[in-house]
């Protein structure tokens, strides 16, 4: 492929590649799988020679778990809404190593947050990919190595990113609290859970995609990113800016309005239909 052909392609995973994961009546988590005909499709653009790069809240392990599913090798991946950047490299484990992490002292913001959600569960996920949290959290999508610690435990880790899960909050309450305490955050729904993710400051796909794009040497305009959630929000606003983005049809309205168009919804394959239309001679 010819350099000024190629595109940067950026999609995030849960709701997006595949529907979200359920649960049993154990409260077991049961994982989604890719459909067999966007995987082929993510597959088809890759060896192509386009720059396809996974982009996903979920932690290094739980993304990686969807790479391989894809059978994708991807030369990039993001996880963890853009704290961690994952390279391709046979030697490592699971064919990748880190590359760039970003990471925080996270006390006084658990501090501010846990004077608002006192009944809440807490958690970080630390630099080095270890997973700690005061109560269990229900997900499928955080780090396999976890340990359970103290409140007072927490507020020494270096974090990636924060957790905040509590039933006993609608998302408009974490949304006001957010306001209140002046925190840089994301946040998105799980089932009828409520979490709230907080990285780095600063820190978003977005924010990690423009560091790969510009190592890359790819044009603002050769950008393509497809989401449906708010943190998937700032990578569609950038890539929207001279590129393309697309929100899937089942997503909030004012996450719709932050791509510059809307496909079907994630049952209907709506991926595969915003890349077939952004990419007709290969999908089409």
């Amino acid at each position: 492929m010819r350099a000024e052909d190629r595109h940067l392609i950026a999609l995030d995973i849960d709701g997006t590649v595949m529907p979200f994961g359920e649960r049993d009546e154990q409260g077991e988590y049961i994982p989604a799988t890719p459909h067999p005909e966007v995987a082929e499709a993510i597959r088809t653009l890759h060896n192509a020679g386009h720059e396809v790069i996974i982009s996903t809240g979920r932690a290094v392990e739980a993304t990686l778990d969807v790479v391989e599913q894809l059978r994708l090798q991807a030369d990039w991946v993001v996880a963890a809404n853009g704290a961690v950047t994952l390279k391709r490299d046979p030697l490592a484990t699971r064919a990748y190593r880190r590359e760039h992490v970003e990471s925080f002292d996270p006390a006084g913001l658990l501090e501010r947050i846990r004077t608002h959600l006192v009944t809440a569960t807490y958690g970080v996920e630390t630099a080095d990919g270890e997973f700690l949290y005061t109560e269990k959290m229900p997900s499928g999508t955080l780090p396999r190595r976890q340990r359970q610690v103290t409140f007072d435990e927490l507020l020494t880790a270096n974090a990636s990113r924060v957790l905040v899960v509590s039933p006993d909050h609608a998302l408009q309450d974490f949304l006001e609290v957010s306001e209140a305490l002046g925190l840089s955050r994301v946040s998105y729904a799980v089932g009828l859970t409520t979490w709230f993710d907080i990285a780095p400051t600063g820190v978003t796909k977005a924010s990690a995609l423009e560091v790969l794009r510009q190592r890359l040497n790819i044009d603002a305009d050769r950008v393509f990113a497809a989401g449906d959630g708010e943190n998937d929000m700032q990578m569609l606003e950038w890539a929207g800016r001279r590129g393309d983005s697309v929100a899937m049809g089942q997503a909030d309205p004012h996450v719709k309005e932050s791509a510059r168009r809307v496909t079907e919804s994630v049952y209907e394959n709506g991926l595969l239909t915003a890349l077939q239309q952004r990419f007709p001679d290969l999908l089409g």
